[in-house]
């Protein structure tokens, strides 16, 4: 089937969040993704959809306010049949030629140390691990800190 990859748009958001605690594995994911995300960042974040328009994946990210240069992405989920596709790999690519465009040189995300595939993703996409900070998140929410330079 062919995937179509489109920019987010807010009436995306209830079709995501539905997903999002089932494709984390039953962990309860949805409170670190709010509407706002979906109100605000169209132009960064993506969803994909199968040709019968069934969502399969998803990349929430941002231009940095803060720095320039960086760009942050904050959300992806890619359904568990899809893994392995290069389907997540191509979100992350129409992120990097967007905010190139936008004169964003560095890329920046944060993973739990404990999700071993995502870790393993990034750094083979070219991420490299800044750092693990305890309790980034919160108590007990510790996380590797990625940055990948465009």
């Amino acid at each position: 089937m062919a995937t179509q990859i489109r920019h987010a748009a807010p009436a995306d958001y209830g079709r995501v969040i539905q997903h999002v605690n089932a494709w984390w594995g039953g962990r309860e994911m949805a409170p670190m993704l709010p509407k706002l995300f979906f109100l605000h960042f169209e132009g960064t974040s993506f969803v994909a959809e199968d040709s019968d328009g069934r969502l399969v994946a998803f990349l929430i990210g941002f231009l940095s306010q803060t720095d320039a240069d960086e760009a942050y992405i904050h959300f992806v989920g890619v359904a568990p049949e899809e893994r392995g596709t290069g389907l997540g790999r191509e979100l992350y690519e129409r992120f990097f030629d967007v905010v190139r465009e936008d004169g964003r040189t560095l890329v920046r995300c944060v993973t739990s140390p404990a999700n071993e595939q995502s870790v393993a993703f990034h750094e083979s996409l070219g991420f490299t691990a800044e750092s693990v900070v305890a309790d980034y998140d919160g108590p007990g929410e510790d996380r590797v800190l990625f940055v990948k330079q465009l």
